[in-house]
């Protein structure tokens, strides 16, 4: 299963101040990539952190934090945006970068990160009634927060493909790796990849023809260990790679492979041998839609162009 969602890039309340002073700095009109440019430089961010992205991929992690950190400080009424991509500090942010001019305080940042699209703040109340501790949310951007729910809803999903997985039946679990494998791309249709899995099968349970002439194949062996798979199965497959005179192979199981198994795979030299364990299986399942269903979630995004007059 995949890791949590977890990045170097600060959280984006951590962006408010030094966006603050970036702005005030600025004290006229400011382009956005030119506060982000600024933020990152502030917060010492590497080029390595400036290249992480949102798990979307739509953008740069730190651009969409200093994005938010903006939202608050527009929400609350210290910035304002002049026309797309273009910020301005106000007179009240100006007073508010002058009258804490050796940074927020942490009670100011941190009402300022908890305001919702529904409550606007006055510089009076952002030290009032509230903590570090009085939300269960935490300081995670909004997507921050998505990222990590899909996150764990992946994971207990994957969870359950292997449990469900383990109570089917062996034929079961072989159509399902033709299933998977043909979602995947490898062979030109479903029915070219054939299920040859039963007595006498010398450990291939599936052909992928690679081609529409069958030239280029590679064999599958699927198979439900209970305990960890080690060397002796992986030579067991590459001997009967070399039976069938095939030079390409897929491995998959509901378990793990221990490092031996992973080594004799590295000695393989005439041919090659993928190597597929349960974590990775369910993952491809999921990426691939296969034995699961989407939920389509719909974000709302503004429409930069149809505003660009």
């Amino acid at each position: 299963m995949r890791e949590v969602y977890v990045m170097p890039v600060p959280s984006f309340d951590l962006f408010i101040d030094p966006l603050l002073r970036v702005l005030a700095a600025a004290n006229g009109p400011i382009r956005a990539a030119d506060a982000h440019e600024a933020v990152a430089a502030a917060l010492k961010l590497s080029d390595v952190d400036k290249m992480a992205r949102l798990p979307s991929a739509t953008q740069t992690l730190y651009a969409n934090r200093n994005g938010w950190a903006h939202d608050r400080l527009k929400r609350a009424g210290f910035s304002e945006s002049m026309e797309r991509g273009v910020w301005k500090i106000t007179d009240s942010g100006l007073a508010l970068a002058r009258e804490h001019a050796a940074g927020l305080p942490r009670e100011v940042v941190t009402r300022l990160a908890y305001l919702r699209p529904d409550i606007e703040a006055t510089n009076n109340s952002l030290t009032q009634g509230h903590s570090d501790t009085d939300s269960g949310l935490g300081l995670a951007s909004p997507e921050d927060r998505i990222a990590s729910a899909l996150s764990e809803i992946r994971g207990s999903v994957a969870q359950e493909l292997q449990s469900l997985i383990r109570h089917e039946s062996p034929a079961f679990f072989e159509s399902l790796v033709l299933d998977l494998l043909h979602k995947m791309g490898y062979g030109q249709s479903r029915e070219e990849l054939q299920a040859v899995g039963g007595p006498g099968d010398g450990g291939i349970d599936g052909i992928i023809s690679l081609d529409k002439l069958g030239l280029q194949k590679v064999y599958v062996q699927a198979k439900r260990w209970q305990g960890v798979v080690g060397s002796k199965e992986v030579r067991g497959f590459i001997g009967a790679l070399s039976i069938q005179g095939a030079d390409k192979g897929v491995m998959l199981t509901t378990s793990t492979f221990t490092d031996e198994a992973r080594a004799a795979v590295a000695k393989f030299k005439t041919g090659s041998v993928v190597l597929i364990d349960g974590d990775r299986l369910a993952g491809l399942m999921i990426d691939h839609g296969v034995g699961v269903t989407r939920k389509p979630m719909e974000i709302p995004k503004v429409n930069g162009d149809y505003f660009s007059g």
